[in-house]
């Protein structure tokens, strides 16, 4: 244990990291809205991918579920998640006389307010994104079946037949890899030359951001940790960079009970970086880890500053 405790281990620790604005905002809604309204509120399927996020928040009177039937007490508030829901979801709680809240990142609302006003110019909709993840679910939800089709791959893209005799437009969901949306854009530009394209990139500021600053440092480091859950699509991507940007052993890990002490022994420079909905606390546990085992050097690197936020609803003022 001595000799390991005495090898210097160089950390990069990639900035920007962690809770973007929208995670902030959604996990601020769920806190006022307990504070207001008293427990329990509920939250339609977990506010932020994070299980630490999820489980503190049950712990002050949360309780999640999937459907708005789960629901036992209709008189308590609901919260939809960040990620956003399809339309039926908003029509279903109104219909059932629910005081709901709306988490939904206003960047994710931006993508729904696009396909809704590409639909009513009668242009058919192509969202890029990952099928079942929850923003894609919610997106395509907002247009009737049939007007929105969703492209997963190049291959996808390659083998899209415009069967309508509508222009097509692509919108994307906001969590994806940037090369990767940029790979399948290009196919579809090539195949519909004519194809609308959003104003301004739907993959909001900080997915971008948290991936350049991967890329930075990934290809100094002999192994990369991202921290993150498995249901986090942003955390995934972040390893993806990671192993495409130069350092093949990326692993993502969810708490600091799982760092690789015996693989990190080979090692001199160890990378970390965490998603958009992982609080820096799990850094901070990563980093406390690390330090009982080698003796650290860290250097942080941060590619920009981010300043953006975004406001709660009036009515938890």
């Amino acid at each position: 244990m001595t000799e390991i405790k005495n090898k210097k281990l160089k950390i990069y620790l990639a900035a920007p990291r962690g809770f973007c604005a929208g995670v902030d905002r959604a996990i601020e809604i769920v806190k006022k809205s307990i504070e207001k309204f008293g427990a329990p509120v509920y939250v339609r399927h977990e506010i932020v991918h994070n299980k630490h996020v999820v489980d503190s928040l049950k712990k002050i009177g949360a309780i999640f579920v999937e459907e708005l039937e789960e629901i036992e007490d209709r008189t308590r508030p609901v919260i939809f998640s960040a990620h956003g829901v399809p339309k039926s979801v908003p029509e279903e709680a109104s219909y059932l006389n629910m005081n709901f809240i709306d988490a939904t990142c206003p960047l994710v609302t931006k993508v729904h307010r696009e396909a809704e006003s590409l639909n009513k110019k009668n242009i058919h909709v192509l969202l890029i994104g990952h099928k079942n993840h929850p923003e894609v679910i919610g997106t395509m939800g907002q247009l009737k079946p049939g007007s929105i089709d969703l492209i997963e791959s190049i291959d996808d893209a390659r083998n899209y037949k415009n069967l309508s005799s509508k222009k097509l437009a692509y919108i994307t969901q906001t969590t994806l890899s940037v090369d990767d949306t940029k790979d399948i854009i290009h196919v579809l530009k090539k195949k519909f030359p004519e194809i609308h394209e959003p104003k301004k990139d739907d993959i909001c500021y900080a997915t971008t951001n948290r991936q350049a600053a991967v890329k930075k440092i990934a290809d100094k480091c002999d192994m990369f940790f991202v921290i993150g859950s498995r249901n986090s699509s942003n955390s995934v991507r972040l390893v993806e960079v990671a192993k495409n940007s130069g350092c093949v052993n990326a692993e993502l890990i969810h708490s600091e009970s799982i760092v690789p002490i015996d693989k990190i022994k080979t090692c001199g420079k160890i990378g970390i970086s965490s998603g958009a909905s992982a609080p820096e606390v799990l850094v901070e546990k990563v980093l406390k880890k690390l330090r009982e085992n080698f003796l650290l050097d860290i250097e942080e690197v941060e590619i920009v500053q981010e300043n953006v936020t975004f406001k709660i609803p009036g009515k938890l003022n």
